[in-house]
């Protein structure tokens, strides 16, 4: 195994060849298992513009949503996750021969240059297929375990793109394993609105700390619940407001309780401009998704983590301590009771908002360990591997 070196120099490539380049992208069912490879779409068409995307995803809505708001299409799998029920594998195989068949038949008629699966089941059938037929292939891998799917993938593959070095102890040792970073959408950490732009534009003082609250791209009922019994505390700090994605169901019921106690709030249930909302934020609370550290480490923004507590792998609060290790993040253990994580989320979130000094140790770690690069620097392996340039 090895590792991309901290300080990799992206010089200008040199184009192999000028034929029409075609990569697919396989991956979907959240916005962590997409947005790094719209990152990196975006990051190469600055190195090779006549590149064609396809994008296998699933037919959830998340993924119909999140690409068609990229301006990319979606193509979607028969795939399901395969299941411990012995009773429901007949449905999986059938679909993953549906799959993998339609891939096939695919690559056979408009063959990619490169295949890059973005984790989880749905990059499966893309990854497998390519594989056999001697596509280039990549594996990203942005959590620090990785997934079930991943660890499958893993051996079939040409390179896996890893976030953490510590990775690397979680795969075999053949494994070409690459410390890249994890590509965030355009504009995290590259904001060119200003901070009062920014306010105005969502009715926000610019003056004012910014606490940024987020369940991802799903949303999360029981964060919500824990910043509602929170918003008295909130109301009697003054110099603190609120960004609050709730998700569709919760947004009323929030927005409510953050105005009986005089929170100055902007709540919305879902929004492409998280970047601008990142850059303004002097604090997160959120879940630990890799997507959301890789946000988190391009702008430079600290957090409280409540990772999703009912992983098998507790994969989200092993990403959370890579940045607890920096001084950048601290952790909050949901516990089934929801007072009881309203409590310890209080502990945590009173000594930053009521503790100028604290809360500014607290932004400096993260600002000290920013990366903003990741995207570029995945797309020279990538282009690398698939024989497209030469650097």
């Amino acid at each position: 195994m090895t590792a991309l070196a901290e300080d990799i120099q992206v010089i200008e490539p040199k184009p192999v060849n000028t034929k029409p380049v075609r990569i697919v992208f396989a991956g979907g069912g959240t916005g962590g298992h997409l947005y790094p490879s719209l990152a990196i779409a975006s990051a190469m068409r600055e190195v090779v513009p006549n590149v064609r995307y396809t994008f296998y995803a699933t037919n959830r809505k998340v993924d119909q949503d999140i690409l068609s708001a990229a301006g990319q299409t979606l193509q979607p799998q028969a795939v399901a996750p395969l299941t411990m029920k012995p009773w429901r594998w007949p449905g999986f195989y059938s679909a993953w021969r549906k799959s993998t068949k339609a891939a096939k038949l695919d690559f056979k008629s408009d063959r990619p240059d490169l295949v890059v699966g973005s984790g989880a089941f749905a990059s499966a059938p893309a990854i497998c297929t390519a594989s056999k037929m001697g596509i280039p292939t990549v594996l990203l891998n942005p959590d620090v375990i990785p997934g079930k799917a991943n660890r499958m993938l893993a051996s079939r593959v040409d390179c896996v793109l890893a976030q953490f070095e510590s990775t690397c102890q979680h795969l075999p040792d053949d494994v070409r394993v690459e410390v890249v970073g994890c590509p965030v959408r355009h504009g995290f950490g590259k904001s060119s609105a200003t901070r009062r732009k920014i306010c105005d534009q969502y009715d926000l003082d610019e003056h004012k700390n910014t606490l940024l609250v987020t369940g991802a791209s799903l949303a999360a009922r029981s964060i919500n619940d824990a910043m509602c019994r929170l918003a008295s505390d909130l109301g009697a700090h003054g110099n603190w407001q609120v960004v609050h994605l709730t998700g569709s169901d919760d947004l009323e019921w929030v927005h409510a309780k953050y105005a009986a106690h005089r929170v100055h709030a902007v709540c919305l249930a879902y929004t492409e401009a998280m970047s601008d909302f990142m850059s303004i934020a002097d604090l997160v609370i959120s879940r630990a998704g890799a997507s959301t550290l890789a946000e988190l480490r391009a702008v430079g923004v600290p957090a409280i983590f409540l990772p999703y507590p009912h992983h098998r792998d507790q994969h989200q609060t092993v990403n959370a301590m890579e940045l607890v290790k920096l001084g950048a993040g601290r952790i909050c253990e949901e516990a089934s009771d929801p007072l009881k994580t309203a409590s310890r989320l209080r502990g945590l979130l009173l000594e930053l908002i009521s503790n100028d000094r604290a809360l500014a140790t607290f932004k400096a770690a993260a600002r000290e360990h920013k990366i903003t690069d990741a995207a570029q620097r995945s797309c020279k392996i990538m282009l690398e591997l698939a024989g497209l340039c030469e650097f």
